[in-house]
């Protein structure tokens, strides 16, 4: 019988527990890195169509967006992806230069970094458009010159699981040095909503590793049907439905077949984690509470989210403390967007959200 749903333990020990915002050990993230082009549109045009767009905000997204929360909360951030060479590349490497994050993965010099149109109409609706350059035309060397040192912590995009690139991460999990029980770097993987497209051989390596994995409600759905795993009852998490014990009772499954941490997040309803203990013992779930948030972004906090997470697992917290801030660094990047894109708060400030609803 499944394990119920625990609290986690109660926020006041927070403060005492946390280690500051410093972190000696890095996060290399091995994800895209991207411009995002933003449009606003009266409507997406049909083929053949007409569309007159508003001014458009050019951002630095995909696994930027990790690496740049990393920071926020103190650890040094590096990116073992891969840039081109041209205009986008320049644009990726001048706004590294600018937060303070290494790149250290490969650079191809015969095509420039891609890019991705998002479309967003009065509806609310995001159409995406993605235009693959050299972040996604890697080889199975591509990620062969990135070696954490102890206590590192290796960020996985889920974008890199779809592409060509996707045969540089096998190989990575694949060497010996990094495999589960013997590396001394903890991974944190973001999976994506299209796993279905993941091969069975990269999917078996990703399971096999044993990562924490952070997802959302979705992902998390995904990834237990591509397990085999019956996905979340959506009666349970409608008005009336009981939420924390559908979404612990995910948690616990994904985290019985997977054999590794797992974070499940549902924005203001909070995150549900779970872990295990040193000795590798599955733990019961902990339900992390949230913050409720006035919805004004057209993009993601999963990110911000799983940037700070990545960053306090680098500085030695308990992953359930993580979370908890995670939840108050997203909650704050909500309410500060700009153009719709969150932005991660510093660490003394997702920090006093926290000691303020203790």
């Amino acid at each position: 019988m499944a394990q119920p749903t625990q609290q986690s333990d109660h926020p006041n020990q927070f403060a005492r527990q946390t280690r500051g915002a410093s972190s000696q050990h890095a996060v290399i993230s091995l994800s895209e890195v991207v411009p995002d082009i933003m449009l606003t549109v009266d409507q997406v045009p049909t083929p053949g169509g007409y569309a007159v767009a508003g001014a458009p905000h050019v951002t630095i997204a995909a696994g930027y967006r990790v690496m740049k929360a990393a920071r926020q909360m103190g650890a040094p951030a590096k990116h073992g992806g891969i840039l081109g060479n041209g205009p986008l590349a320049g644009m990726i490497h001048a706004t590294f230069e600018q937060s303070e994050i290494e790149h250290v993965g490969q650079d191809r010099l015969d095509e420039d970094s891609g890019f991705r149109i998002m479309l967003s109409d009065p509806a609310g609706t995001k159409t995406l458009i993605a235009a693959y350059g050299a972040e996604a035309h890697g080889s199975e060397d591509a990620f062969d010159g990135i070696e954490p040192d102890d206590g590192d912590v290796v960020h996985i995009s889920g974008n890199t699981l779809t592409n060509q690139t996707a045969s540089g991460l096998l190989t990575f999990l694949t060497k010996p040095e990094n495999a589960h029980g013997t590396r001394s770097f903890r991974i944190v993987l973001n999976p994506t909503s299209a796993l279905a497209q993941v091969s069975d051989q990269l999917l078996e390596a990703l399971v096999l590793a044993r990562p924490t994995w952070s997802c959302n409600r979705q992902q998390a759905d995904v990834l237990a049907n591509r397990l085999g795993i019956a996905p979340i009852d959506s009666k349970k998490i409608t008005v009336g439905g009981d939420v924390t014990t559908a979404m612990g009772d995910l948690a616990m499954r994904l985290g019985d077949v997977l054999k590794a941490p797992i974070v499940i997040r549902s924005g203001a309803k909070g995150a549900w984690v779970r872990d295990v203990d040193a000795d590798g013992r599955k733990l019961g779930v902990a339900h992390v509470k949230g913050y409720p948030t006035e919805s004004v972004h057209t993009r993601s906090a999963g990110s911000c989210h799983t940037g700070v997470i990545c960053a306090r697992l680098a500085a030695g917290e308990r992953l359930v403390d993580a979370v908890r801030l995670a939840n108050a660094a997203a909650s704050i990047a909500i309410q500060r967007s700009v153009r719709g894109v969150p932005v991660c708060p510093s660490y003394a400030e997702a920090l006093m959200k926290v000691n303020e609803a203790a």
